[in-house]
């Protein structure tokens, strides 16, 4: 991962040696624990060593996986600074959304949550500390941050709001401590989803007012047919009913987050035979064995022996021989098409965005399983992960070399960061590049794959039969493959790399296996 940049060690950010200030223009994350003291008091020690260890497995590691630079901590909090905005913005996201992961299990009087406050401003650099206004606004939102939240000033906003996949909430402009002009706060929504459903509130309220409203009338109406007497023989003609409005629940199940909603039209005359109310009760919800399931290609392979991993990096050693039994696997990572099946039979968790080709990405290790339970259950067949084992022996296709294509970087052989195409927002759809010798695309760039192993620093007592390896620490799953967003030696078939179980990033995605 590397080592965190600090402002003691010497670095470009230190002072010029003729006593000058040193001002950059940064994006500055605030981050400060929510009910410290209640937390000290009510368990010092117990308190601190969580505290530290958050800082030192999350806090520190995610700073530098973003680029970003770690001022300082202060005990109930931490100061950072990041050239980039996006990468300031991404990286509190993942703090936040992990800490939910740790969170989960605790009582909520126990949980340690962070408010972070993000803002963009010119900062006055000195060697183990920074200054300005642009601190101190950062610093004024993350006060009015609620407890686990993002809040981010309007100027952070700006440099990022089409470049980072989340929604966000204005909250308008905000008055805050020691700050002529007004501030301009956003809430950042991690589920790019949350957006629509933000402002699609007032419409629901309306849509289950009208509901309510319709469903009296048809009672009304229906409770008269009833009471009225008959002549025998003799039939009553039925004035034309309202269509009976559906039940707010089916309404806020089927609209699309955000989209409006018209009022229920009038129906036919009813047939004069109506003998039993109209129901009100939801939609069914698309099953799994009525729904379209769109499989994803599959590529046999045969079984065989191999030697796994290599001496590039120590997370990749020892080398190994693991025998693989046949199996087979997705010719491509999973689409975002493919994803939204699932999301619309309400096994996923989230509508993904992005074209029906594209790699479904901001995926977690959760998710993914999620979507190969569902392929499973619709398809009757044996969908799951591949086991890392299963996964680097695929991506070699029957190859030893640094790249399945020889041991240099070739331009035009997988998508990267430097592997010869301009650098992108996105990912490429998938099969863009040439495939494996196995006919497998996306084997090395494009997104993080996701595999069904837990994560381990090292291959010392990894199983060698081409199962996944499932003891130890599972609060980490492993990722293969690299992404658009990485450098060519994350596209190595042997590079691997760990990530939390529960925790979204727009890079990660996943394809799945099958056994026969």
């Amino acid at each position: 991962m590397g080592e965190i940049r600090n402002f003691r060690s010497g670095s470009h950010d230190d002072p010029p040696p003729n006593g000058r200030m040193s001002r950059r223009l940064a994006a500055i994350i605030v981050g400060d624990i929510a009910s410290y003291s209640r937390l000290m008091q009510a368990d010092e020690e117990g308190t601190h060593v969580r505290v530290k260890r958050i800082e030192r497995d999350l806090i520190e590691p995610s700073i530098v996986e973003h680029h970003g630079s770690l001022v300082k901590t202060t005990g109930d909090g931490f100061i950072a600074i990041f050239d980039s905005p996006v990468e300031a913005v991404r990286c509190s996201i993942v703090i936040q959304q992990n800490l939910i992961g740790r969170n989960a299990s605790l009582a909520k009087e126990s949980r340690i949550e962070y408010r972070i406050g993000v803002n963009l401003g010119d900062v006055i650099v000195e060697p183990d500390d920074v200054y300005g206004d642009g601190v101190n606004i950062a610093t004024r939102i993350e006060g009015i941050a609620e407890p686990g939240q993002v809040y981010i000033s309007g100027a952070i906003y700006e440099q990022i709001k089409h470049k980072v996949v989340c929604g966000y909430e204005a909250l308008g402009d905000r008055k805050v401590k020691n700050i002529t002009d007004p501030v301009r706060i956003y809430r950042v929504l991690p589920d790019a989803d949350a957006v629509g459903r933000t402002r699609g509130r007032r419409e629901n309220v309306l849509i289950f007012l009208l509901g309510l409203t319709l469903l009296v009338i048809a009672s009304g109406v229906l409770w008269y047919l009833l009471m009225q007497p008959h002549s025998p023989g003799e039939q009553a003609a039925a004035p034309p009913l309202p269509v009976p409005a559906a039940s707010p629940t089916s309404q806020s199940a089927q609209a699309e987050p955000g989209s409006s909603t018209q009022a229920p039209q009038t129906a036919p005359a009813a047939s004069p035979s109506i003998t039993a109310a109209p129901t009100t009760s939801p939609s069914p919800v698309p099953t799994q064995s009525t729904m379209s399931v769109q499989e994803p290609e599959m590529i046999a392979i045969r079984g065989g022996s191999f030697a796994m991993g290599s001496n590039d990096d120590p997370t990749e050693r020892p080398v190994h021989q693991v025998a693989i039994k046949p199996f087979a696997i997705g010719k491509y990572p999973v689409t975002v098409q493919q994803w939204n099946e699932c999301a619309a039979a309400k096994a996923c968790a989230f509508t993904a965005v992005g074209k029906d080709d594209a790699p479904i990405t901001n995926a977690s290790w959760t998710d993914a399983q999620q979507y190969a339970a569902f392929l499973a259950q619709a398809t009757k067949k044996s969908y799951r992960l591949p086991s890392e084992a299963e996964w680097e022996y695929a991506a070699r296709g029957g190859t030893q070399t640094k790249y399945w294509w020889g041991d240099k970087l070739q331009p035009g052989m997988a998508g990267c960061k430097d592997c010869g195409d301009a650098a992108a927002e996105q990912p490429a759809k998938v099969g863009s590049f040439k495939p494996n010798p196995f006919g497998l695309y996306d084997m090395g760039g494009g997104v993080d794959q996701w595999v069904d192993d837990c994560w381990h620093k090292t291959y010392q007592g990894a199983p060698n039969d081409g199962s996944a390896w499932s003891g130890g620490d599972c609060s980490s799953h492993v990722l293969r493959s690299g992404s658009w967003k990485n450098d060519s030696r994350y596209v190595r078939p042997s590079n691997r790399d760990g990530y939390d179980t529960n925790v979204r990033y727009p890079t990660h995605g996943f394809r799945v296996a099958l056994s026969p």
